[in-house]
C-alpha cells in the first residue's frame, strides 16, 4: 500500500536488495526517473571516508549512497578517486538539492592541500559515474524514497 501511495505521488522507491560481495556493503536499489540504481551504502565515518577510492570504474546505474546522521553542510574530496563522477545532494525527504555533474579526477601526485573539494548541504549524497546523473533523469528538485538507512 506505500509502495502504492509513493508511486501514486510521483516519488521513486528504494529497496535493500543486497551487498557487494568485494566491499562488504549492503546495495539498496532506488528507482530514479529512468533507471533503477544500485548503490552501495557508506554509513559509518570509516565507509564514508574510503567511498569509491581507487575504483577503475562503475557499472552502469551503479554507485554509492553517503548517509549521514543530520541534514547539514557535508564537504567531499576526490583524493584517490580515479573515476569522474556526478555527486548529488539530497534533503531527508529525498528531494534532489544539487548535483555536481561529471566530478574530474586528480592526479596522485597532488598535494592533499590542493585536492578539490564539493560541498553543500545534505542527509545523503549519491555518487555515480559522470554523466550518469543526467541519463537517468536526476537533476534538482526531483524527489527520491530513500528507505531507513541507520540500521
Amino acid at each position: 500500500m506505500l509502495s502504492a501511495l509513493v508511486a501514486a505521488a510521483g516519488f521513486a522507491f528504494a529497496t535493500v536488495a543486497a551487498s557487494n560481495a568485494q566491499t562488504g556493503l549492503p546495495v539498496v536499489v532506488v528507482r530514479a526517473p529512468q533507471a533503477d540504481l544500485h548503490l552501495e551504502v557508506a554509513r559509518t565515518e570509516t565507509e564514508r571516508e574510503r567511498g569509491l577510492m581507487d575504483r577503475t570504474g562503475l557499472a552502469p546505474h551503479a554507485g554509492m549512497i553517503f548517509v549521514f546522521e543530520q541534514d547539514g553542510p557535508v564537504e567531499f574530496w576526490m583524493k584517490d578517486t580515479l573515476v569522474p563522477l556526478d555527486m548529488i545532494f539530497v534533503a531527508p525527504d529525498g528531494t534532489v538539492r544539487n548535483v555536481y555533474a561529471r566530478v574530474a579526477t586528480v592526479s596522485a601526485k597532488l598535494p592533499d592541500a590542493s585536492v578539490p573539494r564539493e560541498a553543500g548541504v545534505a542527509k545523503y549524497v549519491i555518487e555515480l559515474a559522470a554523466g550518469e546523473a543526467a541519463r537517468d533523469g536526476i537533476a534538482p528538485g526531483i524527489r527520491l524514497a530513500v528507505p531507513d538507512l541507520h540500521a
